[in-house]
C-alpha cells in the first residue's frame, strides 16, 4: 500500500483528537478535506478507522495501529529533515581533506581545533600523501578539498593561494658549516644531498633552486618521505634543505638548521577545489573557519606566512 505523509499527518491529527472539527482548527483547513482523506484511507486499507456515533467519534484497533505506525513514519520523517537542515547549513556531515603530511601535521591543527568548536557535529577526515596523489583525490571525487602546492594544476581544479613556508638549509650537528650564520644553495656543491622523492612538492623545489643556483651535489640519496630524510640527516649521510612546515616531521633527529639564501626559496600552498563540482555545505563551513583563522593572522610556525 502507497499512503502519502499528507494523508498519514491528517489522519495522526484527526486520530489524536478524535474530532473532525478539532483537528481541521489545528491544522487551519477546511473540515471537509480531514473528511476525505480519512474516508480514501479507509478505502485504500478496506477497514473502518473510527467508530461513529452522532456524538462522538473512537478510534477502532485498526485506527488504533494505524494512528501508531503514522506516528513512527512522521517522527523519523521530522528527524531525517531536521538532520538534512543541519548538514545544508554545514552542522553535521564530514569534510574529507587532501593534504601533505606536513601540511597536516603543522598548519591544520589549529583550524581543525576551532573548526570542532564551532561545528562539533561534523566529523573531518584527512588523506595525506604527497601533492599528486593529494590532487587526485580531488580530481576523483575521494576528497573535498585540497591543500596542496599546486603548480601545473591539472584540469578542471582551481588554487587559492593560503600560505608560504620558507626553505632553510638541514646540516648534521658535525658538520664543518654547522657554526655558519647562513647558507647559499651554491654552498651545497661537492655535497651528498638528501632529497625526497620526485612527486614530492619539496623536491621539486629544490630541484628548481639548484638549477636557479648553477649547483650539482656531489651525489643525492633519495628518500621517500621527510622522516626519512631526519634520519640519515641525523646519521650523517649528507645535507638537505625542507621548508619550514616540515619541520615537525623531523623533531626525532638531531640536526642544525640554517637560513638558506642566494635565492631565498619559498614553497607556495594552496586550496585547491574543483571547477566544475559544488563543495559540499560541511567542507564550505572549513573553509570559512579557514579563512577566518587566516583573516585573524592566526599564529603560524617560524617562518611560514599566510598569504592573499
Amino acid at each position: 500500500m502507497d499512503l502519502s505523509l499528507r494523508q498519514l499527518s491528517v489522519y495522526a491529527a484527526v486520530a489524536r483528537a478524535e474530532s473532525f472539527t478539532a483537528a481541521a482548527r489545528q491544522l487551519r483547513v477546511a473540515q471537509s478535506s480531514l473528511s476525505r482523506t480519512v474516508l480514501e484511507l479507509e478505502r485504500t486499507l478496506g477497514v473502518r478507522l473510527f467508530d461513529r456515533t452522532t456524538r462522538r467519534m473512537r478510534r477502532t484497533p485498526e485506527g488504533q495501529r494505524l494512528l501508531e505506525a503514522a506516528e513512527r513514519v512522521l517522527a523519523a520523517h521530522r528527524a531525517e529533515m531536521a538532520d538534512l537542515e543541519r548538514y545544508l547549513a554545514g552542522e553535521r556531515g564530514l569534510v574529507t581533506i587532501a593534504t601533505l603530511p606536513s601540511v597536516a601535521a603543522a598548519l591544520l591543527p589549529p583550524v581543525i581545533a576551532r573548526f570542532r568548536e564551532q561545528r562539533p557535529d561534523v566529523a573531518v577526515r584527512i588523506l595525506d600523501g604527497m601533492s599528486e596523489a593529494a590532487l587526485d583525490r580531488l580530481s576523483s571525487g575521494a576528497a573535498d578539498l585540497a591543500i596542496t602546492a599546486a603548480e601545473g594544476l591539472p584540469a578542471g581544479l582551481r588554487a587559492h593561494p593560503l600560505a608560504e613556508d620558507r626553505f632553510f638549509a638541514v646540516l648534521p650537528p658535525g658538520h664543518p658549516r654547522a657554526g655558519s650564520a647562513e647558507l647559499a644553495w651554491d654552498d651545497f656543491t661537492g655535497e651528498q644531498f638528501i632529497a625526497v622523492g620526485a612527486d614530492s612538492s619539496v623536491r621539486a623545489g629544490t630541484d628548481r633552486a639548484f638549477a636557479e643556483a648553477g649547483v650539482r651535489p656531489a651525489g643525492v640519496t633519495e628518500a621517500g618521505n621527510v622522516s626519512t630524510v631526519g634520519g640519515l640527516l641525523a646519521a650523517g649521510l649528507g645535507v638537505s634543505a625542507m621548508p619550514a612546515l616540515v619541520e615537525v616531521l623531523m623533531s626525532f633527529a638531531d640536526y642544525v638548521r640554517l637560513p638558506l639564501v642566494r635565492p631565498v626559496l619559498d614553497r607556495r600552498l594552496s586550496v585547491v577545489l574543483p571547477h566544475e563540482r559544488r563543495v559540499p555545505p560541511p567542507a564550505r563551513g572549513f573553509l570559512e573557519c579557514l579563512r577566518g583563522l587566516r583573516e585573524e593572522g592566526h599564529p603560524l610556525p617560524a617562518d611560514v606566512r599566510w598569504v592573499d
